[in-house]
Order: structure tokens, then sequence, then C-alpha cells
């Protein structure tokens, strides 16, 4: 099939309006199916291999491409290393499709147990790669394009956005198994297990797993919108601080939350004064203050924080897992170039903590996460059940009016729906908003505009299964799967060669 690299990759492509602003959720099942029936049709597994480095080639290039505007707009890279970079970085990502294509071939792509057992599990395996290795990066996973409205959102308190993802993976092996069988019993029970499938997730959409805890509290969001090519100037600062001062003081809410680096000082260089006045309006209100500010700390250290002023006593979230090539620069002496070329400022923070603890304000446990850390479902829950409230604090200004702002708020509404809290975003640029437990937005602020985001929300507590067990059952399954598929191929080959 001579064309099989240009349908794949199309159908990649087709893939990315399943997730937000989109929200197109039936697709990715369609353009998957389409995939796995090119992939039955391969002769050999380079054949299969190429055609999911395609299919992810068209998929990252239109989903997540955005990297070069922060690259080149924003971090002043000369515009051919840095469309060379982002197609690197595309092509790295499309090597774990490939890789699945090349499993599922191996395994006997047109046998029914490989395709409706195998290539799920699969599928959700290279994801769980794709966000471990190189410090991980799940963005665009498919799970997170059912959320919220398609019924398979239904399963992920219980199962996380890898069950979303496996469940999605199997729905569209049934449309290509139901297709290439062609076979009328076939399809009705393929249609039946889809249908038992759908319904049951939404059966499950209503279902409240956790409980609020305690009288509900008001809050207020503050969305900066300071351009992103003003924010680190030096003849800006002041107005920033000026801007975000009187926004604080327009605030009456118990607790009120600032973005990612909102005043564009390190902490130390902070004015005392400016903060005693923002921590005496918010303590008036017998409320609290979450402020993002960088910390420089000792011996050379600093860290991307977000730190507590008011009536509470003063507290610190440091930032953990940091972007790499953003926040810090692995192996420096091979990639000092990259620091040289891209001027990023603050490109080496110090990571914090690996197990943080909530922070104790406006009478919550508050468990915070800064930026890309809420693409990972599993560091979320490691302050959980203890935290009754989430909050993300982000700086998305750096990809623009690009689809990035969307696609990191329907991940936040991810991490709503797996924990069962209410998740509150902060931003400089968009999207800032209310989440409810169910992942659904309540409250936002327009993209590129200065707001407050205010409203009511109650602190939760118990447990959703997901926060009880994590990705473990669903990983078992996969690996399970796997296991069970490998060793029936192996046998079809013994018996082959006896």
């Amino acid at each position: 099939m001579k064309r099989a690299p240009l349908i794949a990759a199309l159908l990649g492509a087709a893939t990315v309006p399943g997730f937000a602003p989109f929200h197109l959720f039936p697709l990715p099942v369609v353009t998957l199916a389409g995939l796995v029936l090119l992939w039955q049709r391969m002769p050999r597994r380079r054949d299969a291999a190429l055609a999911g480095f395609c299919f992810g080639l068209g998929y990252f290039l239109a989903g997540v491409s955005w990297v070069y505007i922060s690259l080149h707009d924003f971090g002043a890279m000369p515009a051919p290393l840095a469309a060379a970079l982002t197609l690197a970085f595309c092509a790295y990502l499309a090597l774990y499709p490939a890789l699945v294509g090349l499993a599922y071939h191996a395994l006997g792509a047109r046998s029914m147990f490989a395709t409706l057992a195998a290539l799920p599990a699969l599928w959700t395996l290279a994801e769980c790669l794709r966000g471990t290795l190189l410090t991980g990066f799940s963005w665009l996973e498919l799970g997170y394009s059912q959320v919220p409205s398609s019924p398979l959102a239904g399963f992920v308190p219980l199962f996380g956005v890898h069950g979303a993802t496996l469940l999605t993976a199997f729905s569209a092996a049934l449309i290509a198994h139901a297709v290439q069988r062609r076979n009328p019993r076939v399809y009705q029970a393929c249609a039946a297990l889809l249908l038992a499938l759908w319904f049951g997730g939404w059966l499950l959409q209503p279902v409240t797993w956790t409980r609020p805890a305690g009288k509900p509290l008001t809050v207020s969001l503050i969305q900066g919108n300071i351009p992103q090519e003003m924010k680190w100037r030096a003849d800006q600062v002041a107005a920033t601080l000026d801007d975000y001062r009187r926004l604080v003081e327009a605030t009456r809410a118990d607790l009120v939350v600032l973005p990612e680096t909102a005043l564009p000082l390190f902490l130390q260089q902070v004015p005392a004064a400016y903060l005693d006045e923002l921590a005496a309006h918010v303590r008036d209100n017998h409320g609290d203050l979450l402020i993002g500010i960088p910390e420089d700390g000792v011996g050379g250290d600093y860290y991307n924080s977000v730190l507590s002023f008011g009536a509470s006593p003063t507290q610190v979230y440091r930032k953990s897992h940091l972007v790499p090539f953003g926040e810090f620069v692995p192996l420096r002496p091979l990639f000092d170039w990259f620091l040289e070329a891209a001027q990023i400022p603050l490109g080496d923070f110090t990571r914090g903590t690996r197990a943080p603890q909530p922070l104790a304000v406006a009478g919550q446990q508050v468990a915070v996460d800064i930026c890309y850390e809420d693409a990972f479902g599993a560091e979320i829950t490691r302050q959980l059940p203890q935290a009754t409230l989430l909050v993300n604090a982000s700086n998305v200004a750096w990809f623009g009016r690009s689809l990035a702002p969307r696609q990191h708020l329907q991940i936040s509404q991810t991490r709503a729906l797996e924990t069962g809290r209410y998740m509150l975003r902060a931003t400089n640029t968009g999207v800032t908003a209310i989440i409810d437990p169910h992942g659904r937005v309540g409250q936002a602020a327009p993209g590129f505009t200065t707001a407050i985001v205010s409203g009511e929300v109650n602190g939760y507590t118990g447990a959703t299964p997901y926060v009880r067990y994590g990705d473990a059952p669903v990983i078992a399954l996969a690996l399970l799967l796997t296991a069970v598929a490998i060793w029936l191929a192996l046998r079809k080959t013994a018996k082959i060669r006896g």
C-alpha cells in the first residue's frame, strides 16, 4: 500500500479535533480504527511501524507543534532551528505509535485476540511509557479526548486517564474487527459490546465518589494577562506589581489564587511592604492568598514556587516535575548550546520535594500543582485523600493563541474527575476556570483578557477508586493481555514449525 503512510498521517492529524477545544470525542475512536485497519493490511512489520510513525507524526504535528511558538516567538530561537527542533520532538513522540504498530503486527494483527485485547493494551502501555521516559510527556494521551462529555468519562474516577485510553482503544478495536470480518454475527457482537461499554460509562457519569466537607468557601482566581514578551522586562516589573495589587484588592474571597510566577521577581527581591499589603487585604477578609513567585534558595538553587499569605501561616509549595529544556536543561555540558539559542528566563530550576503536603489555607487542605505538573495524574494523587481542594497555577502564555491553553484545561478537567475534587486554575492569559468534581467547567475567563473568576466551591473528602489504587490495575491488565497475546503468538509459531 503505497499510500498507507500518507493515509496514516492524515488519520493522525484528524484525531486532534477529538480533543479540546473542539471536543469531537468520537473522532479518535474512528481514526484509531482506521489505523488498525491499515495495520491489518500491512505485509511486513516494518510497514506497520512506518504507518504508526506517520500516524504519530501527523497527530503530534497537528496537536503539539505549538512548541515552536515558545522556542521562536518567545524564546528568540532562529526560525529554522526552532522548526527543526519542533519536528524532531514530534518525530520522537511518533515513535510510540510506531512501536505499537510493530508489536501489534508481530502478534498477529488479523487475529481476534490481538485486535480486541493486545491492541488496546499495547496502545495504553505506549502512552504510559510516553508519560514516563525522559521525565514524560503525556499531552494528548488518547483518554483525555473523552473528558468531560463522552460516556467513557464515567470510567475516569475508577481507572484514571490510562483506563479511558484503554477503553477508547478497545472501542476502536471493536469497530476495526467488525469491519475486517464483514460478518453479520460479528457486527452484532461488536455493536453489542460497544453499546454496553458506552452505556455503562453513561450510567457511571452521575455517580459521586466523594462528599462535600465543611461549609462552602468563596474563591477568586486572577488572570493577570501579562504579555509573555513583557513579563520579564525590568521596566515592566513595577507595572506588573501594581496590576496584581489592584486585582487582589478587588477581591473579597476566602481564597485568592494568582498564576505561576505571577510576580516576575525572586521572593527575596519583592518589597516586603508589598507582600504585607496583599496579606493584610486578604487577612481583613479572613482569607488567604496563593501567589506564584520564584524563590532564590541556598547554594545557587532556585525554585518555581507558590506561597501562601494571609490569615493562615505562610506556607510554600515547590514544583517537583520540571519541564526539560524549559525549566531545567538535562546533561548540561551536552546541551549548553540550547540555553544560548533559546532566551528562556529562569531555565534551570531546582526540583522541590517529591512528597509534598497540602497547604492548610482558607480552612481547606489545598493540593497545589504548577502548570505542566497536572499532566501527571499519579503525581497529583500524592497529596490525596488528605487534600480537599486542587489548585493549578499556570502560565501557558508561552504558547500564544494556540490549542495549548484549551488542551491544558481539558487535562485539568481530567484531574478533577479522577480525584472527585474541585480544581481551581489560575493562569496568566487563560484558561482561568473553576472546574467541578465531575470535570465540568463552571465559571471561566475568556483568554487573553484581564479577569477575576469568582465563585463558591466546596472542599471534598473521600477517595475515588483511582485515588485508592492509582494506575496499577490498568497497567497490570495491559501487561497481562500483552503477555497472553505473546504466548498465543509463540504457540501459533511453534505449531506452524512443528
